[in-house]
C-alpha cells in the first residue's frame, strides 16, 4: 500500500461525507437502512428468479447454472443483510455497518460475476428479452453497491495535514492492495498514535491480516472519533501531544458509550510500569514496540475474541430481557396485573375475599343457531371482533375481565382492586356493550342480541391451576349473576334488588317481577333502562 505524502489526501472510494445532519433515531435509522438496501436486492432476486422460469421454459439450458448460481448468490446476501440488520441486534447495540458491508461484498462480487457471464452467454445466442432482464438486473446491482459505499456503511478518509482536526493520516484508512478479496477477520480497529510512520506501518500490518483499520494521532482525536463511528478494538500509545494515552484510556473507560471497547497499549519495552498502570485502568493488553508480527496478530485477536464474547453475552441478556418482558406482558394479558405482580412477587396461593363487587355476564343471544350458518373460521372471526371490543370497554371502565365462556362474556367490579362505585362502573359498561352490539350490526348486516345479568355481593377469588394459570370468582354472587343473565330479556340488562338499589340514583330501573332460580327459590328481579 502507498504511503501518501503530507500534504495529499488519503486513498478513498468516495468523497468524504458533507456537514452533520440531525439524525433518526438509530432504529428508525436501520430500519430506512434496512428498506433502503433490501430495494435492490428484492429486484436482483426477482428478476433473477423470473430468468430462471423463462429459460427453464425456452432455453437455452446451458444458462440454467449460472443463472441458479446467479439466485443463490442474491439468496447469500439476503440473509447476510437480514442477520446483520436483525432487530434483537438493533435493541442489543450490536450493529456493525462496516462488518456487515465487508460481509456482503463477497456475495456480491460472486453475484456480477454470474450476471455477466448470464448477459454475454445471452448476446451469443441473440437473445435480446434475457439480456434487457440482465441490463435491469446490472441496474439495481449499481444501486446496492451505491448504496454499500455511502458515508452510512463505508468508513471515509480525511486529508493528513497539519492543519486539519485528524491530520497526518489521522482518519486515514488501511486497506488490501487491489484485486485482493475483502477481508475476512472480525472486528474494526481504531490506531492511535501520533507518529506517522508508525501508524501507516501498523495499518498496513492489520491491512495484511484482514482487519479494517482507522488512524488518529492524539487522544482527543480519537476520543471524538469513537463517539461518531464504531470500533471493536483501540489500539492506544501512551506518548502523545493534546492528550497522551493516559488520560485518553481514563475518559474511554469513564464514558458509559464506549467503556465496552477494549483497549490495547502501544508501548516501549522499557514503559513496563507505564503499561501496567494502563492495564490496572482498564486495558485489556499490550504490545510493544517495535511490533512483532506474531505476538500482535495474537494480542489483537484474543481481545477481539474476548470483545466478541462479551458482545454475544450482551446480545444474549438483551435478547432474555427482551423475552422476559414478553412473558410479563403475556402475563398480564391472562391475569389482573395486582394479582400478576403478587405472582412475580413469589406468592404461591393467592386467595381474596371481597365481602361486595358486580359481577356482571353477557351472553349473544341464539348464538349456537347463529354459528350454524358459518364457517368456523368466521364463527371464531365475528366472535373475536365482538369480545376485542368489550376487553376495550373493560379496560376502559376500569374492570376486570375474567373469562370467555364459549359466547358468553363474565366481567367483574370490586376485585381484585376495591372500587367505590363497582355497579355503577358495570351498569355503564352493560349500555355501551349493548351500544357496541348495535354498530357490529350495522357493519355484518346482522342482528345479534346480548342478555345480561349483574348481581352485587361478597365474591372469593384467586388463582387456579399450576400450568396455565387462571383468576377466577367463586360463590352465590357469581352464580347468581349467571342466572338473571340466562332469564333475561334481549338487550335489556337485569339486576338483582341489591343492583338495582345501588344504581337507582344514576339509572333508571323497572320491577319486572320474580323469577325462580335453581337452588335459590324466587327471586325479584329488575329492568335496568337508562342512565338518569
Amino acid at each position: 500500500m502507498s504511503t501518501p505524502a503530507p500534504g495529499s489526501p488519503a486513498p478513498s472510494d468516495r468523497p468524504a461525507s458533507a456537514a452533520p445532519v440531525e439524525r433518526a433515531s438509530p432504529s428508525e435509522a436501520i430500519k430506512t437502512l434496512r428498506h433502503d438496501l433490501r430495494t435492490p436486492l428484492n429486484q436482483m432476486i426477482g428478476y433473477s428468479e423470473m430468468l430462471i422460469e423463462t429459460v427453464t421454459e425456452s432455453g437455452p439450458p446451458e444458462l440454467l447454472d449460472d443463472l441458479h448460481h446467479l439466485c443463490g448468490s442474491a439468496g447469500e446476501l439476503l440473509i447476510t443483510l437480514n442477520d446483520g440488520l436483525a432487530q434483537w441486534k438493533v435493541e442489543a447495540g450490536q450493529i456493525d455497518l462496516p462488518g456487515l458491508r465487508r460481509r456482503m461484498l463477497g456475495p456480491l462480487n460472486a453475484f456480477v460475476g454470474y450476471r455477466d457471464l448470464c448477459e454475454d452467454a445471452a448476446r451469443q445466442r441473440a437473445r435480446d428479452d434475457l439480456v434487457a432482464d440482465l441490463r435491469k438486473i446490472h441496474q439495481a446491482t449499481a444501486h446496492l453497491r451505491q448504496l454499500l459505499d455511502t458515508d452510512t456503511l463505508t468508513p471515509h478518509s480525511t486529508a493528513p495535514t497539519s492543519t486539519s482536526p485528524v491530520a497526518a493520516g489521522a482518519a486515514s484508512r488501511s486497506a488490501a492492495p487491489a484485486g485482493t478479496p475483502p477481508p475476512a477477520a472480525w472486528g474494526r480497529i481504531l490506531v492511535v498514535d501520533d507518529e506517522l510512520l508508525n501508524r501507516e506501518m501498523l495499518l498496513r500490518r492489520l491491512a495484511r491480516m484482514g482487519y479494517t483499520a482507522a488512524g488518529t494521532r492524539n487522544g482527543q482525536e480519537a476520543l471524538a472519533l469513537m463517539a461518531r463511528e464504531g470500533f471493536d478494538l483501540v489500539l492506544l500509545d501512551i506518548m502523545m501531544p493534546v492528550m497522551d494515552g493516559f488520560e485518553t484510556l481514563d475518559r474511554l473507560k469513564a464514558d458509559p458509550q464506549l467503556r465496552h471497547i477494549p483497549v490495547v497499549m502501544l508501548t516501549a519495552l522499557d514503559e513496563v510500569a507505564s503499561t501496567v498502570r494502563c492495564i490496572e485502568a482498564g486495558a485489556e493488553d499490550y504490545v510493544p514496540k517495535p511490533f512483532n508480527p506474531v505476538i500482535l496478530r495474537a494480542r489483537i485477536a484474543a481481545s477481539l475474541e474476548k470483545k466478541r464474547l462479551r458482545d454475544q453475552e450482551q446480545a444474549y441478556l438483551a435478547e432474555i430481557q427482551s423475552e422476559r418482558a414478553k412473558s410479563e406482558r403475556l402475563l398480564l394479558n391472562v391475569l389482573p396485573r395486582a394479582i400478576g405482580e403478587r405472582l412475580k412477587a413469589g406468592e404461591q396461593t393467592i386467595v381474596d375475599a371481597a365481602a361486595e363487587a358486580t359481577v356482571m355476564f353477557a351472553d349473544i343471544v341464539g348464538f349456537t343457531h347463529i354459528a350454524a350458518g358459518f364457517t368456523p373460521a368466521r364463527t371464531v372471526s365475528l366472535l373475536n371482533e365482538v369480545f376485542s371490543e368489550f376487553d376495550r370497554l373493560s379496560e376502559q371502565a376500569g374492570l376486570e375481565k375474567i373469562k370467555t365462556i364459549g359466547d358468553a362474556y363474565m366481567v367483574v367490579g370490586g376485585v381484585p382492586l376495591p372500587l367505590a362505585d363497582h355497579a355503577v362502573r358495570c351498569a355503564r359498561m352493560a349500555f355501551e356493550m349493548l351500544a357496541a352490539m348495535h354498530r357490529f350490526n350495522l357493519r355484518h348486516q346482522s342482528q345479534w342480541q346480548l342478555r345480561i345479568g349483574l348481581h352485587t355481593g361478597p365474591v372469593v377469588a384467586g388463582i387456579i391451576g399450576s400450568t396455565k394459570f387462571a383468576y377466577d370468582l367463586w360463590g352465590d354472587t357469581v352464580n347468581i349473576a349467571s342466572r338473571l343473565e340466562s332469564h333475561g330479556e334481549p338487550d335489556i340488562p337485569q339486576v338483582s334488588a341489591v343492583t338495582a338499589d345501588l344504581l337507582r340514583p344514576h339509572f333508571e330501573v323497572e320491577a319486572r317481577g320474580q323469577i325462580d332460580l335453581k337452588n335459590r327459590g324466587s327471586l325479584p328481579v329488575f329492568r335496568l333502562l337508562r342512565p338518569r
